[in-house]
């Protein structure tokens, strides 16, 4: 039984998590998913999210690949919460490459390619623009 790991926002949810998401789990039999806090988030991207943190956690704990979400609140506790989680691998988008890497004394660490042409910071451009 191998336990997956992954982290995001998911702030607005689009065809590239979904990808992402299930080929990290046909990697294993158990699905983590971290979900950004929202003082994360602000951090990280200098906004606000558009979905509260409680709907982003309703969100992606439906999707029926996603077996366990529980809140991102630091990206230095990494380690934490690999090791809590008795995470095997850490999967995460290709375009954070070799970010984690020091990570791989812990689990194994995978980078999969994104969706491309597809972001949220795109979606919410696209959105804005049709205002």
């Amino acid at each position: 039984m191998s336990r997956i790991i992954t982290f995001g926002t998911y702030d607005v949810l689009h065809i590239g998590h979904i990808k992402l998401l299930k080929r990290a789990r046909s990697l294993g039999s158990h699905l983590i998913v971290g979900v950004s806090s929202d003082e994360l988030n602000r951090d990280k991207k200098g906004r606000e999210p558009i979905y509260p943190l409680k709907s982003r956690l309703e969100i992606i704990s439906s999707l029926r690949f996603v077996d366990e979400v529980f809140v991102e609140d630091s990206l230095d506790l990494k380690v934490e919460y690999i090791t809590s989680k008795n995470a095997d691998m850490l999967v995460m988008g290709d375009d954070w490459q070799g970010r984690f890497d020091h990570l791989k004394q812990y689990c194994k660490v995978m980078y999969l390619p994104r969706t491309p042409s597809i972001s949220s910071t795109e979606v919410i451009e696209i959105i804005k623009e049709t205002m």
